[in-house]
């Protein structure tokens, strides 16, 4: 197996990262003279250990001024792949290229001297990052002001909570300018008004260059902040592209069910006939899901059908299938599920995101009960549900998704999730931002 790492010093051509047919194997022994007898014979003659492939084939681009991320289980080779581009492994086989300063937050307080004060904390990070002294010091105020950790920057870094350590390291990484800033989780520890904070830096490196590795289990976090994601499972990159997309098949490696698996299922239980004997309990006809005026034909749709949503019908004000919901208006959104086969406790989901894929609002019948519905639905049986909306959102246009699934002892299984699939332009909004928060301008008085 033939592998390369180069770093470079200077940032040049047209990517900061190029990484080819990434991989990192470790060699698994069951007993210690294991490992002293494969150094004795040698791998040609005989092995006494097991491989294990925590990362192989990955292939990932990073461009100045671009943010890429990651998602994935735990376990899944995150880690390890930033730790190769970091430098701090070396891979089995493929190759990587970096070019430029590289910063990374790749574990919490990685690289601090816990005896060392914060002050001289900095210092040293700061010079393994390719700082002189006299750069040091010229950003050393900026350093501390970031940091806000106060006369704690002259103590032991052992005295430190994790917050503070993380506001430290993330300050020294993020203020050098580097041409690569790698993040790993490490914003989570921080309150909410430092990851702010830190997002706004990560803003200001991206408008100056930088190039920005994020690695979060926050969907939200990479749909906001990143230009492309990576999915990663088992040590295998999944898929890549826009972030929406991505995370939308994070979620089912997350909480759904191989496809194979589903695949398994569907066949030892055939569905019905595909035509859809459904009750005329809609206001309109009965033309299906697909053929409504509100509905994406670009929707992200998965499960394994033993319940499906075959339809839908959305009004507001009086009209059905409204081309714009007025903001702050009441939309009742009706669905048809037929089962296919027994679903136990079936959960009914509604989530409400922006175009961008931000989550405004979801909840499901777990969370708020439906009155009537069932505890089991059973094979051949089709109902009716009707939710009710409050469309309090700035103009623009948002996508519903809906879903069916159910659980099992071991997990959630997806039977029918309909991701974006209903569009709707909310308008004549008297508000920006994102959501109506119902301010009164209250009175005016002379003091």
């Amino acid at each position: 197996m033939s592998s390369e790492i180069q770093h470079l010093e200077t940032a040049h051509g047209e990517f900061v990262v190029d990484a080819q047919g990434l991989g990192k194997c470790y060699r698994v022994y069951a007993k210690p003279v294991h490992r002293l007898l494969q150094g004795l014979v040698g791998v040609e003659s005989k092995r006494y250990f097991k491989e294990f492939w925590a990362l192989r084939g990955v292939d990932l681009q990073v461009r100045h001024g671009e943010t890429v991320g990651v998602v994935g289980r735990n376990g899944s080779g995150k880690s390890t792949l930033l730790q190769l581009l970091a430098g701090t492994l070396a891979p089995t086989e493929g190759q990587v290229k970096v070019h430029g300063r590289v910063a990374a937050l790749l574990e919490l307080g990685s690289g601090f001297n816990p005896e060392f004060t914060g002050r001289e904390n900095v210092y040293l990070n700061a010079a393994v990052l390719g700082l002189d002294r006299r750069e040091i010091e010229a950003k050393l105020d900026a350093i501390l002001a970031f940091a806000d950790i106060g006369e704690f920057i002259d103590q032991p870094v052992r005295n430190y909570s994790s917050g503070m350590v993380v506001r430290l390291a993330f300050a020294v990484q993020a203020q050098v300018d580097p041409q690569l800033l790698i993040v790993d989780e490490a914003l989570a520890v921080g309150d909410a008004r430092f990851q702010a904070k830190c997002f706004a830096r990560l803003r200001q490196l991206k408008d100056a260059g930088t190039a920005i590795l994020l690695v979060s289990h926050s969907a939200d976090q990479i749909v906001q902040h990143c230009d492309r994601a990576h999915l990663l499972d088992g040590g295998r990159q999944l898929l890549q592209g826009r972030p929406k997309d991505v995370v939308n098949h994070y979620y089912d490696v997350l909480f759904g069910v191989e496809k194979d698996e589903v695949e398994h299922e569907v066949d030892l239980a055939p569905p019905l006939p595909a035509e859809d004997t459904c009750p005329a309990a809609f206001v309109g006809d009965d033309a299906g899901f697909e053929a409504r005026p509100n509905y994406n034909p670009s929707e992200f749709r998965w499960g394994d059908r033993a319940a499906r949503i075959v339809d839908f019908e959305l009004s507001s004000l009086g009209r059905l299938y409204p081309s714009m919901v007025e903001s702050g208006a009441n939309a009742t959104l009706a669905l048809r599920i037929a089962f296919d086969r027994e679903v136990v406790r079936p959960i009914l989901g509604v989530t409400v995101k922006t175009a961008e894929g931000v989550v405004v609002y979801g909840s499901n019948t777990e969370y708020k009960p439906l009155p009537g519905w069932t505890d089991s639905g059973t094979r051949g049986s089709v109902v009716d549900i009707r939710i009710r909306l409050d469309f309090r959102l700035a103009d623009g246009d948002y996508f519903i998704s809906v879903g069916v699934a159910s659980r099992n002892e071991h997990s959630v299984v997806p039977h029918d999730r309909r991701y974006d699939s209903i569009h709707v332009k909310v308008g004549n909004a008297d508000f920006f931002g994102m959501a109506d928060l119902g301010l009164e301008m209250v009175d005016v008085s002379s003091p």
